[in-house]
């Protein structure tokens, strides 16, 4: 086998080293403290992604509510749900995440082990159409008031597009009054310049 010279192996371009994607990270955090049975909540369908993995984590005995305003969104949460023979444990809400106390039924509330929120616009989608800061508060405080004790809030914010730092801001705001009512709070990934995603972590205690 021919051998390299060192300055022939400086020369050969290196694999770049991609970090973890924030969606993945997302997605960890919820599996940490998700467990059979359990209710969650995905308060950003968008592809399906994050419904069908926690349809998966929940088992036959769990369910899932699946909420977003777009019905290519909802379509296609079904199509993947279907598919992966999911959708028995999951009800899509062709609604906003701003209305999850109203959807949510009264036996699923204090039953949530995990709220996945995958915020800004639908990918491949119509850009114009985004969450909205005011809906998100509303969303993020009904999500978290219908966890159990030890489940988990996880919030993907963008900030590269406009609207994205003002609902990042709401993120913020959140985040410190659960610090302050001494939650778990991790802020994964937030710097202050804008255009990078970030994820918010809160364990409700």
């Amino acid at each position: 086998m021919e051998r390299k010279t060192s300055a022939e192996l400086r020369q050969i371009p290196l694999a770049p080293i991609n970090p973890i994607r924030v969606t993945e990270r997302a997605q960890s955090l919820a599996a940490a403290v998700l467990m059979a049975g359990d209710i969650a909540i995905d308060g950003t369908a968008g592809k399906g992604r994050d419904t069908a993995f926690l349809a998966q984590a929940v088992g036959p005995t769990g369910h899932v509510h699946s909420f977003d305003i777009q019905p290519e969104a909802i379509a296609s949460t079904d199509n993947l749900c279907t598919l992966a023979g999911l959708s028995s444990r999951v009800s899509l809400h062709h609604r906003s995440h701003a209305e999850i106390a109203t959807v949510l039924p009264a036996g699923h509330r204090g039953k949530v082990g995990a709220a996945i929120f995958n915020l800004g616009y639908l990918p491949g989608g119509n850009p114009d159409i985004i969450t909205q800061p005011q809906s998100t508060a509303t969303a993020l405080q009904a999500a978290f008031g219908a966890l159990r004790s030890g489940g988990r809030l996880i919030c993907v914010a963008y900030t590269g597009h406009p609207g994205g730092m003002d609902e990042s801001d709401v993120v913020l705001a959140f985040a410190a009054e659960r610090t302050s009512a001494g939650d778990a709070v991790e802020k994964i990934g937030h710097v202050p310049n804008p255009g990078k995603p970030w994820v918010l972590s809160v364990t409700k205690r």
